[in-house]
């Protein structure tokens, strides 16, 4: 069925709400930052990693699924008291979970620890984690609305039948905007401009390829949704499949920035910098 202006818009009103309630509690735990953040990162990486388990099939009430749930709860807990030796350990460990679900632990850990980071341990703080969560947001809303209006060819019918090529270009102009507007807000001159505008449109990129994996992996479970938390988006692996892809990168770019820049303001300078700090050049 084609993805055209006579699309079935009537899953909009629930997705709106629930994306207003999550803007306020983020929004709120982002501003606050501390414990309040931390919790509810954590919170979020043991309801992923329980709606992982339950794709699966390991019950989150049985032992294994208790204690792969826990799991992530105490590498959430090692990333927020800075103790970040400890997090690859526990991605490595979760091995024993067989290689599913060891694999959904290394992408919730990875992504859960990079939030974490973002707003606790860089300068820019709750600007780092708005600007990735903006591109996220306005990427996934824009290819929403375009794809709808405009239709088209589609993207990956194999994988996500709904999502269409007009879609993936309105999403990255969306992402791209969201980039250039938060770092405007943060005060960049036009050269950051510049590089935001590269780096918002690679993370909407992977943004992009984050829901898409989520997709095949359901497809191939043979289930529409992760979950049922979110009403209108469905789990919380379907409404963060995307941060989960962006997290990471925008955590490692900020390990290339500048003293009191955030990780938008990167330079091939910078990125050739930290490359030679790290093989110890």
């Amino acid at each position: 069925m084609p993805d055209r202006r006579g699309a079935n818009w009537q899953d909009l009103r629930p997705r709106l709400i629930s994306a207003a309630v999550l803007i306020v509690v983020a929004g709120a735990a982002i501003g606050a930052g501390g414990l309040f953040y931390g919790v509810l990162v954590i919170a979020a990486m043991c309801g992923m990693a329980s709606e992982v388990a339950t794709l699966f099939r390991t019950s989150v009430r049985s032992w294994r699924g208790v204690l792969y749930v826990a799991w992530m709860g105490c590498a959430g807990l090692a990333a927020f008291y800075g103790h970040w030796s400890a997090v690859p350990a526990f991605v490595m460990s979760a091995f024993i979970f067989g290689p599913p679900l060891w694999a959904g632990s290394a992408v919730i850990i990875a992504a859960g620890a990079a939030l974490l980071w973002l707003r606790l341990c860089t300068p820019p703080g709750a600007w780092s984690v708005l600007f990735a969560i903006a591109v996220v947001v306005c990427s996934d809303s824009t290819a929403y609305v375009v794809g709808r209006v405009a239709g088209g060819p589609k993207l990956a019918p194999r994988i996500s039948p709904g999502k269409t090529r007009s879609g993936a270009m309105g999403g990255l102009a969306g992402a791209l905007i969201a980039g250039v507007v938060v770092a405007s807000l943060w005060g960049a001159d036009s050269v950051v401009l510049m590089r935001s505008a590269v780096w918002a449109v690679l993370l909407g990129v992977l943004a992009q390829a984050g829901d898409l994996a989520e997709s095949a992996v359901k497809r191939a479970r043979g289930v529409k949704d992760s979950g049922t938390l979110l009403p209108g988006h469905g789990g919380l692996l379907d409404r963060f499949d995307a941060l989960l892809a962006v997290a990471p990168l925008a955590a490692m770019l900020s390990l290339a920035a500048r003293p009191g820049q955030g990780f938008w303001s990167v330079g091939p300078g910078d990125v050739w910098a930290a490359l030679l700090r790290l093989t110890g050049q």
